[in-house]
C-alpha cells in the first residue's frame, strides 16, 4: 500500500485547482494558429517544387519529408504554436539564402507553477520552425504570442506555395496537432483575466469632470445611461484579453477618427465584449485569455484630466461588472 503524506495530498489539490485555472498548453490538444491569414494551419499541397504533407517524397529520391509545410504568405506574422523556451538560430539550408533562418521551441509540458511540486511531468513538445525570422532566438514565449515574420520564399523559390517548414525535433508527424480548435471557446470559469497592466484588480473608473465609469451611470445632458464599464488603464499600457475567443474589428466608437477611436470585439463561448480606446495587435483571428491584446490609446490627448480607461461593453448591453470583479487578482 502506498502512503501519501499530507504535503503530497496538498500538492495534488493545488495541482487540480491550478490546472483548472491555468491549463497547460498540452491540454488544448491542438496548437495555436501559426501564421496570420491561415487560421486553420492549412498545409501546403503540391506544386512544382514538391508537396507539403508529412512523409511526402522529396525530389531526386532524397527520402521523405520529415516535417509539414504550413501555408504562410511572405512577410506574414508568425505566432508560437505553444508555450516554451526558444533556441536558435536554425539554419536549415546552410547557405545564407533569404529564407535560411528559423527557431526552435521546446515546451516542458508543465505550467510554471508546477515546477516545485512532486508531480510527474506532462508530455512536452519540441519543434523547429524554419523559413521565418524570429523576433528573438532565446527566452520564453507564450502560446499565440508573436514569434516573428515569414521570410521572402518567393525570392528563393519563385511560384512555390510559400510556407513555414515545421518539424518535430524527434521527426514524428505533427499534423494531428496543427488543426486549431475553431470555436466554441470553452471558458474555464466566469472570472475574466486582468485587462490592463497596472490594474490587476480591474478597478473601475470613479467619477471625474467628464462623468462616471460604472455601469448605468447617467450620461451628460440626459443622454441615457452608461451601457458599459470603464476599466482604469494608463495611456500606453498593455491590454490583455479578458477571455479566450475570436477577434473582430475595428470598432470605431466615436466615428470621428480621433486619437482613441479604435477598438476590437472578442466573442467566446458565453461572452461577447467590445473593448474601446485601445489599439489591438490585430483585428481578426483567435486570442486566448491573458494574451496581449494591444495597447491603451492616448486618452489624455482627447480628454485632458480624465481618468484614462478602457471602455468595456457587453455585446448584449448587459452589465460586465460581475465578470470583472470575480477576476480580481487573477
Amino acid at each position: 500500500m502506498v502512503e501519501f503524506s499530507p504535503f503530497s495530498s496538498f500538492a495534488c489539490e493545488v495541482f487540480a485547482k491550478e490546472l483548472e485555472a491555468h491549463p497547460p498548453q498540452q491540454q488544448h490538444g491542438h496548437w495555436a494558429q501559426i501564421c496570420s491569414g491561415n487560421p486553420t494551419n492549412k498545409i501546403r499541397g503540391c506544386d512544382r517544387y514538391g508537396c507539403g504533407q508529412f512523409g511526402a517524397d522529396r525530389h531526386g529520391h532524397k527520402g521523405k519529408h520529415t516535417g509539414v509545410d504550413v501555408i504562410c504568405a511572405d512577410g506574414a506574422t508568425v505566432y508560437a504554436p505553444f508555450s516554451g523556451q526558444l533556441s536558435g538560430p536554425i539554419r536549415f539550408f546552410h547557405n545564407g539564402n533569404a529564407i535560411d533562418d528559423g527557431v526552435q521551441i521546446r515546451g516542458s509540458g508543465n505550467p510554471s507553477f508546477l515546477t516545485s511540486l512532486p508531480l510527474p511531468s506532462l508530455p512536452g513538445y519540441c519543434v523547429k520552425l524554419v523559413c521565418i525570422h524570429p523576433i528573438r532566438y532565446h527566452g520564453q514565449i507564450q502560446r499565440g504570442q508573436q514569434l516573428g515574420r515569414m521570410l521572402p520564399m518567393q525570392i528563393v523559390f519563385p511560384g512555390i506555395i510559400s510556407h513555414i517548414h515545421l518539424e518535430n525535433c524527434d521527426h514524428s508527424d505533427p499534423t494531428h496537432l496543427l488543426t486549431p480548435v475553431i470555436g466554441p471557446f470553452p471558458q474555464q470559469d466566469t472570472r475574466w483575466a486582468t485587462v490592463c497592466s497596472g490594474n490587476p484588480t480591474n478597478e473601475i473608473r470613479g467619477c471625474d469632470r467628464y462623468g462616471c465609469g460604472y455601469f448605468g451611470a447617467p450620461r451628460r445632458n440626459g443622454k441615457g445611461k452608461h451601457a458599459a464599464v470603464d476599466v482604469i488603464c494608463s495611456d500606453g499600457a498593455t491590454v490583455y484579453a479578458p477571455f479566450s475567443g475570436e477577434l473582430s474589428g475595428p470598432i470605431k466608437f466615436f466615428h470621428n477618427g480621433n486619437a482613441i477611436d479604435d477598438g476590437v470585439q472578442i466573442r467566446g463561448s458565453g461572452f461577447c465584449v467590445k473593448l474601446v480606446c485601445i489599439h489591438p495587435i490585430r483585428y481578426s483571428g483567435r486570442i486566448f485569455k491573458g494574451q496581449i491584446l494591444g495597447r491603451m490609446l492616448p486618452m489624455q490627448r482627447v480628454f485632458p484630466g480624465i481618468t484614462s480607461h478602457i471602455h468595456i461593453e457587453n455585446c448584449d448591453h448587459s452589465d460586465p461588472t460581475p465578470n470583472l470583479e470575480r477576476g480580481k487578482g487573477r
